[in-house]
């Protein structure tokens, strides 16, 4: 049963790149915003707790903060580090001077620094950031870390001890985009299992210089349980990009018509990894899973993917079917890489 929306449970965010506002009630924008997900975050309280990072974890991060050398607007002032996550002009102020949080903060913490500790943010209740939903939470730490607000240099070490406490909560902060060659972050679902080829498909995205590629892979791992879809299509995208990247390393041709077991076909054959009379019978069954592992990848993004507009009554994979495409597609093009790296310029 729902009852009423408090006072506790609205947080004003600041407009996005379109200029829409709204507020947050448990967790979920409303109005909801009529756009695609722009980051790793968002959609998350849809399949987690809302407040699923403790009060603990919240303020042995603040703590941790406070000890450290890293303040928390980084190079922006308070105001407009705020502004970025929230609506300040939609929040009172306590000054009786001013018509808004805004204009509170401003004088303060601008004109007069010395009013405020540097730690004010964390227990300000119009904030309430012990209490905000996690989606808000994770927001006020990935901005922490953005290039506009933080030298490079300082960002690892927040990285590190943000991901530290997240841990046992079930988030983490991953690289999810670039901005002028420097990373932006964003929030993940910890999940168990794939991590590693998780990370070395990461590597690989880095190598490439592609932000696209990073992106492909916090889909991936974002959605396995929140959107199966998506993440199955993002796993068939990141072996298509995988192998547009090597074919074109390697100067072959391609028409940029080729479907996805095509593509995949063709940088086997750009790898040298025919299948041959020659071959033992265990580099044959390899190298003919390789050939199943494609269909069966390309025949589950059209039946349930996000490809080609799904037929109205198809049901969501369950998460382990996910998983496994996932899985799948991050063996292959990690195989697929690892064999690019170890014979570029040889020839095939």
């Amino acid at each position: 049963m729902f009852r009423n929306p408090t006072s506790h449970d609205l947080y004003p965010l600041a407009n996005d790149a379109a200029g829409r506002g709204g507020l947050y009630v448990y967790g979920i924008p409303f109005p909801p915003p009529a756009r695609p997900r722009q980051h790793a975050t968002e959609g998350l309280m849809q399949q987690r707790d809302w407040h699923h990072i403790t009060d603990l974890t919240r303020r042995t991060i603040f703590d941790a903060l406070r000890l450290s050398k890293h303040f928390w607007a980084g190079k922006l002032d308070d105001v407009d580090f705020l502004s970025r996550i929230f609506d300040l002009t939609s929040l009172p102020s306590n000054d009786s001077r001013h018509k808004d949080m805004a204009g509170d903060i401003a004088r303060h913490r601008i004109m007069n620094p010395t009013d405020w500790a540097d730690d004010w943010v964390f227990s300000d209740p119009r904030l309430g950031l012990l209490h905000v939903p996690d989606e808000v939470f994770l927001k006020f730490l990935c901005e922490m870390v953005h290039p506009i607000v933080r030298d490079d240099s300082e960002v690892d070490d927040l990285v590190a001890t943000f991901n530290r406490y997240l841990a046992p909560d079930g988030y983490r902060l991953v690289v999810v985009d670039a901005m002028s060659g420097r990373r932006v972050f964003g929030a993940e679902l910890a999940l168990v299992g794939a991590d590693g080829a998780l990370d070395d498909a990461r590597l690989i995205a880095q190598a490439l210089s592609s932000s696209h590629m990073a992106a492909q892979i916090t889909r991936m791992r974002a959605n396995i349980i929140q959107d199966a879809p998506l993440a199955i299509g993002s796993a068939k995208e990141f072996v298509e990009s995988l192998c547009k990247g090597i074919l074109d390393a390697r100067l072959a041709t391609r028409t940029g018509k080729e479907d996805f077991p095509a593509l995949v076909s063709m940088t086997r054959d750009a790898l040298g990894l025919k299948v041959n009379p020659k071959s033992d019978a265990t580099l044959k069954s390899m190298l003919g899973a390789l050939g199943t592992m494609t269909n069966s990848i390309a025949e589950l993004r059209g039946q349930m993917g996000t490809g080609h507009g799904g037929v109205p009554d198809t049901g969501a994979p369950p998460a382990g079917v996910a998983r496994l495409a996932v899985n799948s597609a991050l063996a292959l093009a990690v195989f697929f890489w690892e064999t690019h790296q170890a014979t570029i310029g040889q020839t095939p």
